[in-house]
């Protein structure tokens, strides 16, 4: 071949491989005319060649657009097969010869005011309580302390690292998004105050990710400390400690005289050595998100715990639905470091956005291999929100009858005690050979955020008897599509729960609640009188199905009789007006009152929920109707 011949080649190849164009799935003609840098008009030009007939909006698929490309002079890529190339160096198998022992990462719950954040103080030696605010945890922070074999600080030890939390919530939120980052969970229980109902909760959040529990009996210092009580109460909620036949190891401690600690980060060390963690340094590094904020100088600045690999300043990150490149990292005491390997916490600058708690986190050869892999997974959360399962009971029902589900998980929340051990004993009863029914937690008062996030993480349901759903954590359920369900009768919940573990579910109506007025005033008219309203959020409708609340209790649950703004009648209003309200069959309002309105939907086994609110509209509510 002449050299001419073989320059020619190489700049038809170079143009050839210069014209390649990465498509996605799927596109409408005008974005795949943006993409090839053509006019749309083109497009559609060649789509009638090959017999479609496409407008300018309208979505074609990845062979259709492939076709049109490769006549226009391009090459046509699938977009997945680039990402997968772009992570590939990521998500490669982990050779066993490479792995080495990493530190422990350990997260301490409880009960708010037991010590949690003192204890840690102890263990580091700093001051770290003073600088919060009356005392109590404001954010996750994440530290790494060097211990010896024998439980004792030194330089050159044993690494633990520690994530010191708000509470469970927090660790349950990470853990929804995907986020392991837990191997070891210290419960710490005050010795004056015993196991409270935040102690029960941690319990349970800690059992659903199956982690190791340690236990640290805390304030033992004190005249009324009593850690024989807290061993007993342990046991009602099945953590059975070493010393009476069990195997979870309870350690007597003082945050305020550090009797214990030693022997507590001996076991910890113990526990992390029998449970040989082990992570490759050697590759890109993946982690997860503790903690971010928007730092007014700074920007956004994520603190992150790398769970494999190792993270350099430089390197190209993705992280949740957003990504970057790592401009600095500071560790735990505040300090500049060039990188950070498993189980070590950073807090790094040079993302675009702010993350979540829980993202995960992933380093990439460059940035243009981050941005592929971040609008591949755009794309994918789209696909996900138009066709994600939802965690309903009718879902799981469906997969029940279909095979695809072994275990219902069940939060239970009641009024009383008593109503609890009868539900739970209930529920439990309804699992077969081939279906178990298993409550994973339980509790009085509210349906509460912190068990939305459990039953997320757990991809199980919610069960209220008697009690009702707080705002916040009706708008996260409906967010995340979890089922609330709530009853009056003991056997209408069993009789649901025992038509879904046999997949023979029936249709229910669901509450749709629209919109919530407060009361500002009371206007006396003929007949009786109406509420002078502000709408808090959503909307209200004349005739819509309202119910009047006070003080968290529903008072009268019948129709909106009339609905005026400035003396005229009309037909919706919408959040942040006024207006005047008159309630079907009540007229005791007072200031402070809140009518709730709502409509009723049906939902068919199988589907993940219900019909959608209208726009502006607060969240489904799911539970059943009650009778008006």
């Amino acid at each position: 071949m002449s050299a001419d011949a073989a320059n020619e080649q190489a700049a038809t190849g170079t143009a050839q491989a210069s014209k390649q164009a990465v498509i996605p799935a799927a596109l409408a003609v005008r974005e795949l005319g943006d993409l090839l840098n053509v006019s749309p008009i083109e497009v559609i030009k060649e789509l009638m060649k090959n017999g479609v007939m496409a407008a300018i909006n309208q979505s074609i698929d990845y062979e259709t657009a492939a076709a049109v490309a490769q006549q226009l002079g391009f090459q046509p890529q699938p977009r997945e097969e680039q990402a997968a190339a772009a992570k590939e160096a990521v998500e490669e198998e982990e050779d066993p010869k490479k792995l080495q022992l990493r530190p422990p990462v350990v997260t301490v719950m409880g009960h708010v005011d037991h010590g949690k954040t003192s204890l840690l103080d102890a263990i580091r030696q700093t001051n770290v309580t003073a600088g919060e605010v009356g005392g109590i945890t404001q954010h996750i922070g994440a530290y790494q302390v060097e211990v010896s074999a024998e439980g004792k600080p030194t330089a050159g030890g044993h690494k633990i690292t520690f994530i010191d939390t708000p509470g469970h919530e927090a660790f349950t939120a990470m853990r929804a998004r995907g986020a392991k980052v837990t191997d070891i969970a210290v419960l710490v229980v005050a010795a004056d105050d015993g196991v409270m109902p935040q102690t029960v909760e941690a319990i349970d959040h800690a059992k659903a990710a199956s982690v190791p529990i340690i236990v640290a009996i805390n304030k033992v210092d004190l005249t009324d400390a009593n850690a024989e009580r807290v061993k007993q109460q342990l046991t009602e909620h099945n953590l059975l400690i070493e010393e009476w036949g069990g195997d979870v190891i309870a350690i007597p401690v003082s945050a305020k005289t550090a009797e214990g600690i030693p022997d507590l980060l001996e076991h910890i060390i113990l526990v992390s050595e029998i449970s040989e963690l082990k992570a490759n340094p050697d590759r890109p590094a993946a982690g997860s998100v503790v903690e971010a904020e928007l730092d007014a100088s700074r920007g956004p600045m994520a603190t992150v715990l790398v769970q494999t690999g190792t993270l350099h300043v430089g390197d190209a990150i993705v992280v949740g639905d957003t990504w970057g490149k790592i401009k600095a990292m500071f560790n735990d005491r505040g300090q500049r470091v060039r990188e950070a390997g498993p189980s070590v916490p950073v807090k790094i600058m040079g993302l675009e956005d702010v993350p979540r708690a829980g993202d995960a986190i992933t380093a990439l050869k460059d940035e243009k291999s981050a941005r592929t892999v971040m609008e591949e997974r755009e794309r994918q959360q789209a696909l996900a929100r138009t066709g994600g399962r939802a965690v309903t009971l009718e879902a799981v029902s469906g997969e029940i009858a279909a095979g695809k589900v072994k275990e219902l998980n069940v939060v239970i929340k009641a009024d009383v005690q008593g109503s609890i051990e009868a539900i739970r004993t209930a529920v439990e009863r309804l699992s077969s050979k081939n279906v178990k029914v298993k409550v994973i937690h339980t509790g009085t008062g509210n349906v509460s955020e912190s068990d939305v996030m459990l039953a997320l993480a757990s991809q199980g349901i919610i069960i209220g008897f008697h009690v009702r759903t707080d705002p916040g954590a009706r708008r996260l359920a409906e967010a995340e599509t979890v089922d609330i369900r709530h009853y009056e009768i003991i056997y209408k919940l069993t009789e649901d729960l025992e038509k879904a573990v046999q997949g023979l579910l029936e249709p229910e109506v669901v509450e749709v609640v629209d919109g919530h007025a407060e009361v500002r005033a009371i206007f006396k008219v003929r007949g009786g009188r109406v509420a002078g309203c502000y709408l808090l959020d959503g909307s209200v409708s004349r005739n819509s199905l309202c119910r009047v609340q006070r003080g968290g209790e529903v008072l009268h649950t019948s129709r909106v009789a009339s609905l005026r703004r400035f003396q005229e009648d009309v037909r919706e209003v919408q959040t942040g007006y006024e207006c005047g309200i008159g309630v079907e069959g009540f007229d005791d309002f007072q200031e402070s009152d809140v009518i709730e309105a709502f409509h009723q939907e049906s939902r068919m086994p199988g589907t993940d929920a219900a019909s959608p609110a209208p726009a502006k509209k607060a969240p489904v509510r799911r539970r059943r109707a009650p009778k008006t």
